[in-house]
């Protein structure tokens, strides 16, 4: 793998939905998350860290040195354990075992150089990793109304409950759905972090790619149609970074541009970067056009 990265980044990702769920809430019976307060929706760094991850093992094959730590059933202990096992054959004396494990986990697992990871279990213990990758909630530019639908399904699951309806199989379901919305999540990616798990430049081409790719592998009727729509990196030219996150950020506007009505696509709204107060060792790339 390459060396790792040097220099401190900052991204906006925009991306949208179309008449699906972009994140349930359990603690709601599975309505599109919101803000309370202001109806606007969210969706959380959670939600976004799994498709990230879903999509590097999907593309590099669950091969190290892109292991995916935190995936569907798996048991964490079991993972530990791989680093155990290899550090029994090829042990560097006078280093503390937890060390080493910490550090084999960071060489062949993706997401924990990416994201970090709490592995200070009591078996197989390989301490803790604080990730250089960290978004934050991701959160739409306007209210979202929820849209509330009754579906049917002509078939029952059991033989009893087709006794009890006499024959008429048909079961009722709930399916909620946003119209539109655009969404807005912020991230921070550390060079000084970086060089303690040895995330990559490798690795951050990676995770570029996942950014923008992410949603075309996880298609399902719930989420209905989700799409990246501009990913803009700020990239400072040295590791502790050349100016402040949230000055950088302002320099993006989004706004809608359809008056008072609804907005119902991409097209309704208006992204533009200031260039003019740039600061002057940050260089703004927009890996992804809007589409």
């Amino acid at each position: 793998m390459s060396e790792p990265i040097k220099n401190r980044y900052e991204f906006i990702l925009l991306f949208d939905v179309k008449d699906g769920n972009p994140n349930g809430d359990p603690d709601a019976g599975n309505l599109p998350r919101i803000d309370p307060e202001t109806g606007e929706g969210l969706v959380t760094d959670v939600c976004l860290k799994r498709k990230v991850r879903n999509y590097v093992g999907l593309v590099k094959g669950e091969q190290p040195p892109y292991e995916i730590y935190v995936k569907e059933k798996a048991i964490l202990t079991l993972q530990q354990k791989k680093a155990y096992e290899t550090l029994s054959e090829d042990e560097e004396e006078g280093v503390n075992k937890v060390e080493q494990g910490k550090a084999w986990m960071c060489k062949n697992f993706f997401d924990i150089r990416a994201f970090g990871a709490v592995m200070s279990l009591k078996e197989f213990n390989c301490g803790q990793v604080r990730g250089p990758v960290q978004l934050t909630f991701a959160r739409s530019k306007d209210r979202i109304f929820t849209g509330e639908h009754t579906i049917t399904r002509m078939a029952v699951a059991t033989e009893a409950e087709a006794e009890k309806q006499k024959g008429d199989n048909r079961t009722m379901g709930r399916k909620f759905t946003v119209p539109y919305a655009l969404y807005e999540t912020h991230g921070y990616i550390s060079a000084p972090l970086a060089k303690q798990t040895g995330f990559s430049e490798e690795d951050l081409e990676l995770f570029w790619n996942a950014l923008i790719n992410m949603f075309d592998h996880d298609r399902s009727a719930a989420r209905g149609e989700m799409a990246p729509r501009k990913l803009i990196v700020f990239k400072h030219a040295s590791a502790l970074g050349n100016a402040p996150a949230q000055k950088l950020f302002e320099l993006v506007k989004v706004e809608k541009n359809c008056g008072d009505a609804p907005p119902r696509s991409f097209a309704d709204y208006t992204v533009s970067i200031n260039y003019d107060v740039k600061p002057e060792d940050v260089e703004i790339i927009e890996m992804l056009e809007a589409g």
